[in-house]
């Protein structure tokens, strides 16, 4: 990211080759496919599948907050840690755990500018040994910040009115398929998108050579040039709230919009609900 972005929620991989293993701080890393991380990973860092460790295993739903407060726990992870996140695929599943974790009122968290794309680039070293921490004990406090995440209802009761983020590819967007190109065409019953909803797909946001975001300057204009601006309420969502998540934290904690959601149901519900508007 150029110097003109600036923000705590993002380190560098210069910085996490120096602090990574500082006294409280824990490296995470969450990839799209979990088997990255077993086949190398950053000294220190341990790894979450976003299977099955931020999804509820029986409903549709993020990870409880008892099950990722053990998860926590079972990383040596307190409420005084910081955690540092980073992935695979420009840090899709990374953003997802950060949202998640902020949702549950954890907030010491960042995200590692440009994730394994960009350690990979610069020739940084993995490896595959396993980090052992000794087990904590966390609970989450207060309640989840509904703030930040979007429900079905109220996204149907915003359309028209909110800024409604599509960062599905354009293909998905407009109904010709039902998942990106390299998945399985399948979670959802139609295609196309939610009425009034832009598309402005995800990797906008990144720069093609190492997937750093790009800077402030930049994404304001990508933003604002389709309408998602600031004084606007804004939902993202994309098929099943990764890529979402990623586009949340580009409006929330790099740019600084004050009321963004993600809409983590996104395509896979939209698309297979009864009488909800759909266009193509």
């Amino acid at each position: 990211m150029s110097s003109s972005t600036t923000t705590k929620a993002l380190v560098t991989t210069e910085w996490v080759a120096e602090h990574g293993k500082d006294t409280g701080i824990r490296l995470v890393e969450v990839d799209v496919d979990p088997s990255n991380y077993e086949k190398g990973h950053v000294e220190g860092a341990v790894g979450w599948n976003w299977r099955k460790d931020l999804q509820h295993q029986v409903n549709r739903d993020i990870a409880g907050r008892e099950e990722l407060a053990h998860l926590l726990g079972k990383s040596g992870i307190t409420p005084e840690t910081t955690i540092v996140l980073y992935g695979d695929n420009n840090n899709w599943f990374a953003a997802y755990a950060y949202w998640a974790l902020k949702y549950y009122g954890h907030d010491r968290v960042q995200l590692v500018d440009g994730g394994r794309v960009k350690w990979e680039k610069e020739g940084r070293e993995y490896t595959s040994d396993v980090p052992s921490y000794p087990a904590a004990s966390y609970r989450f406090q207060g309640q989840p910040r509904e703030d930040i995440r979007a429900y079905k209802d109220q996204v149907q009761d915003r359309i028209g009115k909110a800024g409604l983020v599509d960062v599905r590819s354009p293909k998905e967007y407009s109904g010709e398929l039902l998942a990106p190109e390299n998945l399985p065409q399948e979670g959802a019953q139609r295609g196309g998108h939610i009425p009034t909803a832009v598309s402005i797909p995800w990797a906008t946001a990144v720069n093609a050579e190492d997937g750093t975001f790009k800077s402030h300057q930049e994404l304001t204009e990508i933003y604002g040039g389709k309408g998602i601006t600031p004084n606007r309420d804004v939902i993202a969502y994309c098929r099943i709230g990764e890529r979402s998540a990623h586009t949340w934290f580009v409006l929330k904690e790099l740019l600084g919009y004050p009321d963004v959601r993600n809409y983590d149901g996104s395509w896979t519900e939209w698309g297979s609900s009864i009488r909800v508007p759909i266009e193509k």
